[in-house]
């Protein structure tokens, strides 16, 4: 199976690690924080998931998932270009500011995308963007909404594309759930679904949700 690199221990990176090792990925979760406040909040990721600082991650790990804030990822996986050359990076981050209430608010690359931003950064990384339009407990378990969700896929290599696709299938996703939008300029559309979230979540509180099609 294949060695999974997250970087963000959250709750998106743990439940995603949960989901992959369960799978029978191997996973390594990388990092920032000291080891007894990741043990927290990656709680019940199971003995398939060790972890590491995010550069051991980043070089050691055969796919790598920027699970990170969206507003910092491109300084913090910018420093890692060494380390992800010839690899894929899987995106599942939004980049916004604050709308002061903790729930997102503008976008920070209007006109563009953060996974736009990070393949001009990280040329020799193939930069897959996906699973960014849905609140993060329906990422692993999407057959529990009651309609079938969408997942959207941009990026600018085909295999890359397809090694992503294979992984979503681990992470419960049907084929035809599945949308591949295009190359990584097509991420600025999915990005900025995420305006809808936060007057969703006021009105509705925090409900499992994707943003989907409908046909």
């Amino acid at each position: 199976m294949t060695s999974i690199g997250i970087l963000g221990a959250g709750r998106v990176g743990a439940n995603l690690a949960g989901k992959f090792a369960a799978t029978g990925h191997h996973v390594i979760l990388g990092r920032r924080s000291p080891m007894e406040e990741t043990a927290t909040a990656a709680e019940g990721t199971g003995p398939r998931v060790s972890f590491a600082d995010q550069r051991t991650t980043a070089r050691t790990a055969d796919i790598v998932i920027n699970a990170t804030p969206g507003d910092s990822a491109l300084d913090r996986l910018a420093g890692l270009r060494t380390e992800l050359a010839g690899k894929i990076l899987v995106d599942v981050s939004n980049a916004t500011r604050d709308a002061g209430d903790g729930l997102p608010g503008d976008l920070c690359y209007p006109g563009s995308s953060l996974a736009e931003q990070l393949q001009a950064a990280l040329p020799d990384t193939h930069v897959v963007k996906t699973l960014n339009t849905m609140l993060f407990m329906v990422m692993t378990a999407p057959d529990t909404l009651v309609a079938p969700p969408t997942v959207y896929v941009s990026g600018n290599d085909e295999h890359a594309k397809k090694t992503v696709t294979g992984l979503l299938g681990d992470l419960g996703w049907q084929p035809a759930w599945i949308e591949d939008l295009g190359d990584i300029t097509t991420a600025r559309a999915t990005e900025a679904m995420i305006l809808v979230v936060p007057h969703v979540l006021r009105r509705h509180g925090f409900q499992p949700f994707a943003v989907s099609l409908a046909r």
